[in-house]
C-alpha cells in the first residue's frame, strides 16, 4: 500500500530577499512564510519518516528521506530564482542531490574534529544548499564563516587545496579546536554572517561558503521531530 503524501502548497505571496554576505559580496536568497501550511510535512516526519544516522556525511545527527511531491514542489518554485541570481550556464541541467530531514543528536563530548569546526559541502560552483526550517520554536541559527589564515569564505576548486592545507598548519601549530560546537568567533575562524531561525523560512546558499548551525545546546539536540531543530535540506547540483 503507497503511504499518503503531505499535502504541500506554495504561498503564492512570498517574496525573495537576496543579500549579499561577507567581504567576497556572495548573495544568498531568504524566503519568508514559504509554505501556506507546512503542518502536514512536520506530521510526515513525526509519523512516517524513519530517522537514521547519517554515515554518509559528517552531519551530528539523524536524517530521513523527504517526500519527493514536497521536493518537486519547492525545486520548481526556486529553480529560476536560483540560475538568476547565481548565473548559472543556460547549458547546464539542474540535478537533485540529497534530500532530507535533519535533526541535531550529537553530544559535543561525541563530536568528530571536524564537527568542530565550520564546514564547506562542495568545492563546485554550481552546487547549493536549499534549507527549509520547518518546526516552531527557538533554534540555532546558520552562521557563515570566514578561514582567518587566507581570508577565504567560499571554498572553490581553485582555493581547496590550499585552505586544507592551511587549515591543517595552522591545527599542526595551535592544536585541535575545542570539543564543541562552533557558535562563534576564535582565532581559527570568524562569524561575519547569521541567517535567523524562523519556521517556514528557506534559505538557499553556495554549497562551497564555510557555514555552521549556530547550535543552541538547550533546544537543538533533540532526536524528536515533533520538538527538536527540525529542517529539510535538499541538495542541488548544475551539470
Amino acid at each position: 500500500m503507497q503511504e499518503q503524501q503531505p499535502s504541500f502548497l506554495i504561498n503564492p505571496n512570498i517574496k525573495a530577499e537576496i543579500i549579499q554576505i561577507g567581504e567576497e559580496r556572495t548573495p544568498i536568497i531568504i524566503i519568508d512564510d514559504l509554505a501556506v501550511d507546512n503542518k502536514d510535512v512536520i506530521n510526515y516526519a513525526c509519523t512516517t519518516s524513519k530517522f537514521t544516522n547519517d554515515l554518509a556525511t559528517f552531519y551530528p545527527g539523524i536524517r530521513s528521506p523527504l517526500p519527493q511531491p514536497y521536493v518537486i514542489t519547492i525545486l520548481q518554485a526556486v529553480y529560476r530564482g536560483i540560475c538568476q541570481v547565481y548565473q548559472v550556464p543556460i547549458e547546464l541541467k539542474l540535478i537533485p542531490l540529497n534530500q532530507s530531514y535533519s535533526l541535531l543528536t550529537k553530544a559535543q563530548s561525541e563530536l568528530h574534529l571536524l564537527q568542530c569546526m565550520p564546514h564547506f559541502d562542495t568545492s563546485k560552483a554550481y552546487h547549493f544548499a536549499v534549507l527549509h526550517y520547518l518546526n516552531s520554536g527557538s533554534h540555532g541559527n546558520t552562521g557563515f564563516f570566514r578561514h582567518i589564515p587566507t581570508g577565504y569564505e567560499r571554498i572553490s576548486d581553485s582555493r581547496s587545496e590550499h585552505y586544507v592545507s592551511s587549515a591543517k598548519a595552522f591545527i599542526a601549530e595551535n592544536g585541535d579546536p575545542m570539543q564543541k560546537y562552533v557558535t562563534c568567533s576564535d582565532k581559527h575562524y570568524e562569524l561575519y554572517h547569521e541567517v535567523e531561525y524562523k519556521p517556514n523560512r528557506l534559505i538557499i546558499y553556495p554549497g562551497n561558503l564555510l557555514h555552521s548551525t549556530i547550535v543552541d545546546i538547550d533546544t537543538d539536540i533533540n532526536s524528536d521531530p515533533k520538538s527538536g531543530r527540525l529542517t529539510a535540506n535538499m541538495f542541488i547540483d548544475f551539470q
